[in-house]
């Protein structure tokens, strides 16, 4: 196993994705420049102290809504991509200001859904950044409101800092945002708010704390940072909430300080190919199967055979990612690439691999799914 120990992980780390939210960067008129000159001083002197940083930063929206003269953001998708658009160009040229003074050279990457769901295009990302960090140029990652629309978009920056995470194969993702970490429910609001300095199972009960705590400007509040903490830890990568407005956040963070709240990872790394296919790649569908197969696929690592499965939501094709559940349950135990289509499956489902032949005419593969393209994201044995 792994170790999941904060200061060990923190001491070890070499490649680390910073994530900054919007409350973090923005203030009544416009950018906080003050905040990120600070937390751009922070990210170069671990670069001199030899970290590789990767920064998804929020900010375009709200930068672009002063810039614009709005008094809040806008509903309507146009004006919300006009917006962003607008603040993009000024948030990444405050961020090539603010390094520029100690030397170091920013990328800007806009991203969609799209650009990681394919695998070519999924590589070539992979393959760019780390080109970047190579020559000491620190990426910086926003999602590309200009072009965005429901199905390629990320939701909010902090699934998108989860999915670099998992596609750069990062040591940790440090989500830095407006309050110190994670509490019981909103500090802000009720005084007598209780810190959780350490998760290590992130259950019922820290989502509803989460979802107690919401944001402002950004598109996503507490509990989206906790579904970022569920899918990096669950690929054995870990997390720390913390307050980025705060004097030093990150300097102290890898200097030892007990700061902000820490995710503990759940197993050891997975592999990339693993994380694009649990994390990256959108389902396209649900196979049920029963108890027994739920148990040798969680608990042995075995493939997913047609004899196990007991019946098809959705509809799909070859290669499809598709998520697996047991019939009575609508927890996902994990997700994998399917051999056979939709409707292959029903009719294979229930028989074993020996029937496939006679049923279909045809077999090119024993499973539906096999084992190495096959990821358990369940946090225990079944």
């Amino acid at each position: 196993m792994m170790n999941t120990n904060r200061t060990t992980v923190l001491n070890s780390a070499k490649r680390v994705v910073v994530k900054v939210g919007s409350n973090v960067l923005t203030e009544d008129h416009g950018l906080n420049l003050k905040t990120i000159r600070s937390i751009s001083r922070q990210i170069c002197r671990l670069i001199d102290g030899g970290l590789e940083i990767i920064l998804v930063s929020s900010g375009a929206m709200a930068s672009g809504i002063g810039k614009v003269g709005l008094d809040k953001r806008p509903d309507e998708i146009p004006k919300r991509q006009a917006v962003a658009a607008v603040g993009q160009a000024g948030l990444i040229m405050e961020y090539e200001r603010a390094f520029g003074r100690y030397h170091k050279k920013v990328a800007q990457i806009l991203l969609t859904g799209d650009d990681l769901n394919n695998r070519i295009r999924y590589l070539n990302a992979r393959n760019t950044l780390r080109m970047l960090l190579s020559w000491e140029v620190v990426p910086i990652i926003n999602e590309n409101d200009t072009v965005m629309v429901e199905e390629i978009q990320f939701g909010d920056n902090d699934n998108l800092a989860a999915m670099i995470t998992l596609l750069m194969d990062a040591d940790i993702l440090v989500n830095l945002t407006d309050i110190d970490g994670l509490y019981n429910k909103d500090p802000r609001t009720n005084p007598d708010a209780e810190f959780i300095p350490l998760v290590s199972t992130i259950g019922e009960d820290i989502k509803q704390a989460a979802s107690d705590i919401p944001g402002a400007l950004g598109t996503g509040g507490m509990l989206s940072k906790i579904n970022a903490a569920k899918k990096v830890t669950a690929a054995g990568i870990p997390m720390i909430i913390a307050n980025g407005g705060k004097s030093g956040t990150l300097t102290k963070l890898f200097s030892g300080k007990d700061i902000g709240t820490f995710f503990t990872p759940k197993t050891k790394k997975l592999k990339s190919r693993k994380c694009w296919i649990a994390f990256t790649l959108k389902p396209k569908g649900v196979i049920r199967i029963d108890d027994g197969a739920a148990a040798a696929i969680v608990n042995k690592g075995k493939s997913l055979l047609p004899s196990g499965i007991v019946g098809v939501e959705g509809e799909f094709g070859v290669g499809a990612p598709v998520e697996f559940r047991k019939v009575d349950d609508n927890e996902t135990l994990g997700t994998g690439l399917v051999n056979y289509s939709a409707d292959d499956i029903r009719k294979i489902m229930g028989l074993k691999s020996g029937q496939i032949k006679k049923c279909l005419g045809h077999k090119p593969y024993d499973h539906v799914i096999h084992r190495d393209n096959l990821v358990v994201t369940a946090e225990c044995n079944v």
